[in-house]
């Protein structure tokens, strides 16, 4: 069983940043792909970016060009980068790792990113 475990998230002005972070530990042999998810109270869940164990990324429209997605195998953790932030960026922010990535069945607990305008 995997436990990934967020951290970095909170309360920041618009045009800000945040750096989240995932920590991997357990049976972690498996996850080649980790990602972020969010999910905002009345919305559509959606897959932010995504990142390989070798380093290949991934990351929807309304983010390209503001986040970064990375990781530190050595570490087992990866990172995602949130620049110029925007109010719509606001919801709580999932952490998932995965054989692949489109199969990332381990989920963190979350972490709450807010923006304020």
């Amino acid at each position: 069983q995997v436990q990934l475990v967020e951290s970095g998230g909170g309360l920041v002005q618009a045009g800000g940043s945040l750096r989240l972070s995932c920590a991997a530990s357990g049976s972690i042999f498996g996850i080649n792909a980790m990602g972020w998810y969010r999910q905002a109270p009345g919305s559509q869940g959606e897959l932010v970016a995504t990142i390989t164990r070798d380093g290949r990324t991934n990351y929807a429209d309304s983010v390209k060009g503001r986040f970064t997605v990375s990781r530190d195998n050595a570490k087992n953790t990866v990172y995602l980068q949130m620049n110029s932030l925007k109010p719509e960026d606001t919801a709580v922010y999932y952490c998932r790792g995965g054989i692949t990535t489109a199969l990332m069945r381990s989920w963190g607990q979350g972490t709450q990113v807010t923006v304020s305008s």
